[in-house]
């Protein structure tokens, strides 16, 4: 039975079931969580090690495939452990706070990962304009961004710990998912309302407003792209504007999918399957998205070729 704390009702534990409805399965969910979140802390590692190491990648947008590796890392990491101990049946509790804790890291990356994708849509804009762009993009400039990430992020989710905090949760502490996200807390409790407004307005002016500009920024690229002579280089561009909108919509369907459902209580079969993806696919497909760039394969070759050589 889960400990309640009976003066502030809010519980001492959650009890988490997993993914409610796939009970029979968890053993065998466990299989690919575990070798995609392997793949994903091996893969973000590496092209992180390298971009360190490496002093002719210090430019502009492999310092932005840094950024978003330490975001991929973040989410996964702070979601995918406590999954897989579901899963084998090794802990299926966690305190109040320390899902608070679980949240506010997820929704953190979730939030910083899309201003790292907009950083780098415009990097790509910028690059259009070569003669402005080493005085627009400089390293200066480049730390402001990521901490400007970093500050909204934490702006956004620091008020919602308070909201839930506040929350009375009339004995309710049994949660039908893996993770802790905000309205999955917030539905738990018997009065929710100023959360749910809180959480729509958030989603709308962080990721769905960034969203928005990544449109915007990809139109003005493709846009001086149609104006080249070269058809080649338009297909090459074409291409690749595809695959990075691709993997944007795998990371942003799952993820407003979960939003959605949790926001306004709708209960959709295998749901919270589908709301995993969002932190298993991309940490994984950004990195090998990285390696359509030649200059990246050659560098982790290379760092990997002196690293075996000194060993």
């Amino acid at each position: 039975m889960v400990a309640i704390n009976q003066t502030s009702l809010q519980p001492a534990s959650f009890l988490q079931l997993g993914m409610a409805g796939l009970e029979d399965l968890h053993t065998w969910l466990s299989i690919p969580f575990c070798l995609v979140y392997i793949a994903a802390l091996l893969e973000n590692f590496i092209l992180l090690f390298v971009i360190v190491t490496e002093r002719s990648l210090h430019e502009p947008m492999y310092l932005f495939l840094a950024m978003l590796a330490v975001a991929d890392l973040i989410l996964s990491s702070s979601t995918v452990p406590k999954a897989l101990s579901i899963f084998w049946s090794l802990s299926k509790e966690m305190s109040f706070h320390a899902c608070l804790t679980q949240m506010f890291f997820t929704h953190l990356s979730f939030i910083a990962e899309p201003t790292i994708l907009l950083a780098m849509a415009f990097d790509r804009c910028a690059i259009c304009n070569p003669l402005q762009y080493a005085t627009v993009f400089t390293q200066s400039v480049i730390t402001k961004i990521g901490l400007a990430a970093i500050a909204r992020s934490f702006c956004v989710m620091f008020p919602a710990i308070f909201l839930l905090q506040r929350l009375p949760y009339c004995g309710h502490s049994i949660m039908p998912h893996t993770d802790c996200e905000h309205m999955g807390i917030a539905r738990l409790a018997c009065a929710i309302s100023v959360n749910i407004w809180y959480s729509f307005a958030t989603t709308l002016l962080s990721p769905g407003l960034d969203i928005l500009l990544i449109g915007v920024s990809y139109i003005l690229i493709l846009q001086a792209v149609f104006r080249l002579s070269s058809k080649d280089a338009q297909l090459k561009a074409v291409g690749t504007c595809s695959s990075h909108a691709c993997i944007i919509l795998m990371f942003y369907t799952p993820a407003f999918f979960s939003f959605f459902t949790h926001q306004f209580g709708h209960n959709v079969r295998h749901q919270h399957l589908l709301a995993n993806l969002y932190v298993l696919l991309p940490p994984v497909l950004n990195p090998i998205y990285t390696m359509k760039n030649k200059v990246i394969p050659e560098k982790v070759s290379q760092v990997l070729f002196r690293t075996g050589q000194v060993q």
